[in-house]
């Protein structure tokens, strides 16, 4: 019992904050007389009441955590003006300052200066001290810097004699086409409204043809041109223009061409190498030496021409030249001696002839023409 009784009032020490051996008020045997009871309240005593603390006094001051305390704003004394107008205070010497007026004047801003991109104007000439070209030419606008897959960039194209293209500061190639002549041309645009001169150097080439050797006209319906450059070009010459018909003008670049001229569609051909001057219009005519010829086969001289027959026309040398089928064909020889050869109902009638330059004339061919004399005679051929 008295081991129990010490358990119990070590244990009211610990409760009533007293640690062991420390010195206290109250001895121990009074605790002991007095009884539990009295020890922890249950006596005729009451308890008294409970005061939590402040919650100010729960929450440390700001200069413990090191915030720094906030301090009333200062107010400041103004400051002094000086008296008299361009005086500044502390300097001896005075500023003159302009009379300013009421008002602003408005100020007319060009319109120039707030577009996002300027006009270049371009114009073309034949030559530099030439005249204008009122119109035909061609323009395409590229720019300097290629596309992603390397081909020029096509910014826009025109067809007016003096074209105005909208654009931005920058590097452009300019291209003017004037029939088959053109120029290429750089402009570094500096995004200033401004005109470009383009010099093409080009002229015109009007071509015709006679027939030798009284220089007559030759029938235009039968005459074909085709331009050549005038050096060749890995053996061969490049062609600049072909199917041309006798009158046309030919735009071309200054310079020498190798011009063809092709009467009828057989052999009739004559060529001439011409010169194109910048600026000036070159008439050429070529002559040819050949004549224009119908084919008849026939019983007698002057007779009905028979009907159905194949004809070849070969050279001397046995190259075929032409063939045809019909009563009469007709066809343009140059100058020279031929074979021709006439079919009908499986017989052939052959025989030499001369062609003239300048005679027209029919070609007969008469059924004692005969190439097999034993074979079967034709027929009427009516």
């Amino acid at each position: 019992m008295r081991c129990a009784r010490l358990v119990l009032i070590m244990s009211a020490l610990l409760v009533l904050g007293i640690e062991p051996g420390a010195t206290q008020s109250i001895p121990i045997p009074q605790i002991l007389d007095r009884g539990m009871g009295e020890v922890f309240g249950r006596g005729n005593e009451k308890p008294g009441s409970y005061v939590s603390p402040s919650a100010n006094e729960l929450v440390p001051r700001a200069e413990e955590v090191g915030v720094p305390q906030l301090k009333a704003l200062r107010s400041f004394d103004p400051i002094a003006l000086p008296e008299r107008p361009g005086a500044l205070p502390g300097l001896s010497t005075e500023i003159d300052l302009p009379n300013l007026p009421a008002y602003a004047p408005q100020r007319k801003l060009d319109p120039q200066q707030f577009r996002p991109n300027a006009e270049l104007r371009l114009e073309a000439k034949l030559t530099a001290d030439g005249e204008p070209i009122p119109g035909g030419v061609l323009w395409r606008l590229f720019s300097a810097v290629p596309s992603l897959d390397g081909r020029p960039f096509l910014v826009a194209t025109s067809e007016a004699p003096t074209p105005s293209f909208d654009v931005p500061a920058g590097g452009y190639i300019v291209h003017a086409a004037f029939g088959r002549s053109g120029v290429v041309k750089r402009i570094d645009f500096s995004g200033i409204s401004s005109k470009e001169v383009v010099v093409i150097g080009a002229g015109g080439l009007k071509l015709d043809a006679t027939i030798a050797p009284k220089s007559e006209a030759a029938n235009r319906s039968r005459l074909r041109f085709d331009i050549y450059t005038a050096e060749p070009q890995d053996g061969e010459r490049e062609l600049v223009a072909s199917d041309v018909p006798p009158g046309q003008v030919v735009r071309l670049n200054a310079g020498t061409y190798h011009v063809v001229s092709t009467y009828g569609s057989v052999n009739a051909r004559t060529q001439a190498d011409i010169k194109v001057e910048a600026g000036k219009l070159t008439e050429a005519t070529l002559q040819h030496r050949a004549a224009y010829l119908t084919m008849k086969l026939v019983r007698d001289h002057g007779g009905e021409a028979i009907a159905d027959t194949a004809w070849t026309i070969t050279s001397m040398s046995g190259d075929v030249l032409r063939e045809s089928v019909g009563a009469f064909p007709s066809m343009v020889l140059a100058e020279g001696e031929y074979v021709i050869s006439a079919r009908n109902r499986q017989k052939v009638y052959q025989r030499t002839f001369d062609v003239k330059a300048g005679h027209d004339s029919d070609v007969e061919v008469l059924l004692t023409d005969l190439v097999d004399p034993g074979g079967e005679g034709v027929g009427s051929g009516d």
